[in-house]
């Protein structure tokens, strides 16, 4: 039996269609697949299952009945719940005012809290996740990984408001969780199936494949096919979504040159921070591509942030260009001195919503576009569509707001407002390809290849040790806090994945 349906769905936006006579369903008891590449309509889809949209022809069928949802606190109310990929937690609230943010529970009456009553509330939802993660606590002090489980525990109350068969949307939950973490999730996942119909959205071929029933294949805003995991494989896969492009074509590997003899770019002398990572030293040099990897809370994300001044209390030496710079550096200060850093939390740190792409690719080094005090705005326009043809960033135009985007293409556009400097000698990327499709993969990587080409820089936190050996010229593993191997001098030979992972745990 169909629990939610899709009859006909479209959707369109000023310029673009994001969606084109969708139909699917969702079934009783099970865990639906769902892929394709950034911009082929997965995210489109889950919003209007949601009440965040609404179609613009088409209908939903909840329970055999035509539905119209206009909120996700209707959606709710219905019993249809959704696992953010870009966490919607309010950061300055606490685990349970979110986990309970936009439902009714005990210890909520009129706008007054029995904040005891709540957190015991809310230690039942994270109980079920079997993690220790205190309800009172500030969702600004958790850590990406303990940020994604409270998406799931406020997902999982759900289950207390209806009786009847559940509805949960997973839009790419596993990123920046460790194996572990993983397999934490997928047994809540199989668990919660008991009693729900669940939509899986992910990029990993081999969580798709490992978790669901059947698979739903999208592109380009269509329904391209439908498989079971049982008669399909990656590579059919990769092939149905990004067409006769290969899963590995963006690696590149046969363009890695030996940088070993280059002079130094960047230089850390036993850099530290505070309960973050303590004496890390490494040198990056020029052109070379450094991918530093390791488990949730080993200490990279903070090191790479501390390297364009957004930790405090940092302590060493970094040598930038053969100058020490000041650790009180700021971000604007390094910038001018020709680092770039691409942060994870793109929608909070990578690009400003309510803006255009245009606005945003311009956003650090407009200003060079324009005749002194003046904005040039046809050359900030000419500027922005070179950079997102040169990454294909599917919209309309570079008037299109940014927050319209799909996850890869917002990826693309804060990549590019980096790339319109002329100073540009350094480039931080923390987890540049969370949530990117294999396409979306190999347009950003060949990017990044051709910025090394022309002795850029690039250290990278890296998703995937798929990645890591790849792209890498030098990888360095990070392991609570410290450095606990490197290997350089990929050109020549590469790790066995066994011997980084060692490093790691």
């Amino acid at each position: 039996m169909s629990v939610l349906a899709a009859r006909n769905l479209s959707k369109s936006y000023p310029g673009v269609r994001a969606l084109a006579d969708v139909s699917m369903e969702l079934r009783e008891n099970e865990i639906l697949g769902l892929i394709g590449q950034n911009g082929s309509g997965k995210s489109t889809l889950l919003k209007i299952f949601t009440g965040v949209e609404q179609p613009t022809n088409g209908s939903l069928l909840l329970r055999g009945n035509e539905t119209v949802i206009r909120s996700p606190l209707a959606a709710a109310s219905l019993g249809i719940g959704m696992v953010h990929q870009e966490q919607s937690l309010i950061t300055n609230l606490t685990v349970a005012e979110n986990i309970f943010f936009d439902k009714k529970a005990a210890g909520k009456r009129y706008g007054f809290f029995n904040w005891r009553t709540l957190n015991k509330a809310a230690e039942r939802q994270l109980a079920k996740l079997e993690c220790d993660i205190p309800p009172d606590i500030r969702v600004e002090q958790l850590s990406f990984p303990e940020r994604q489980l409270v998406e799931f525990a406020k997902v999982l109350a759900v289950e207390e408001l209806i009786d009847e068969q559940l509805v949960i949307l997973f839009d790419e939950p596993t990123s920046l969780l460790s194996p572990s973490e993983i397999d934490g999730l997928f047994r809540q996942i199989r668990r919660l199936k008991e009693r729900a119909s669940i939509v899986f959205v992910s990029h990993r071929m081999d969580e798709v494949l490992e978790i669901s029933d059947r698979v739903h294949v999208m592109s380009n805003g269509e329904n391209v096919a439908e498989r079971t995991p049982s008669q399909t494989d990656h590579k059919e896969l990769y092939h149905l979504m990004v067409g006769t492009r290969r899963s590995e074509d963006y690696f590149l590997e046969e363009r890695r040159k030996d940088k070993s003899s280059a002079p130094p770019s960047l230089q850390a002398e036993r850099l530290s921070v505070d309960g973050a990572f303590n004496d890390v030293s490494l040198v990056v040099r020029e052109g070379e591509i450094l991918a530093i990897t390791g488990v949730a809370g080993s200490g990279a994300e903070e090191f790479c942030r501390a390297l364009f001044g957004l930790e405090d209390g940092v302590s060493g030496r970094i040598i930038f260009n053969g100058k020490e710079q000041s650790l009180n550096a700021r971000p604007s200060d390094l910038i001018g001195q020709g680092i770039g850093y691409v942060s994870a939390e793109r929608k909070i740190e990578g690009v400003v919503t309510g803006r255009t792409i245009a606005d945003n690719i311009v956003l650090s080094f407009g200003s060079s576009l324009g005749t002194g005090m003046f904005v040039d705005r046809d050359r900030e326009i000419d500027a922005a569509l070179g950079w997102m043809k040169r990454l294909k960033v599917k919209a309309p135009n570079a008037a299109e707001y940014v927050e319209r985007l799909s996850g890869g293409n917002q990826q693309k556009v804060s990549l590019a407002k980096w790339l319109l400097s002329e100073n540009l000698r350094l480039l931080i990327l923390d987890h540049p390809t969370r949530g990117l499709d294999p396409g979306a993969k190999a347009d950003l990587f060949e990017a990044i290849r051709d910025l090394s080409d022309h002795g850029i820089s690039i250290v990278f936190v890296s998703e995937t040790l798929e990645e890591t050996l790849g792209m890498a010229d030098t990888v360095v593993v990070m392991r609570d806090g410290k450095v606990s191997a490197t290997f350089p001098n990929l050109y020549k030979e590469k790790p066995k994945p066994e011997k980084i992972v060692e490093a790691m745990v």
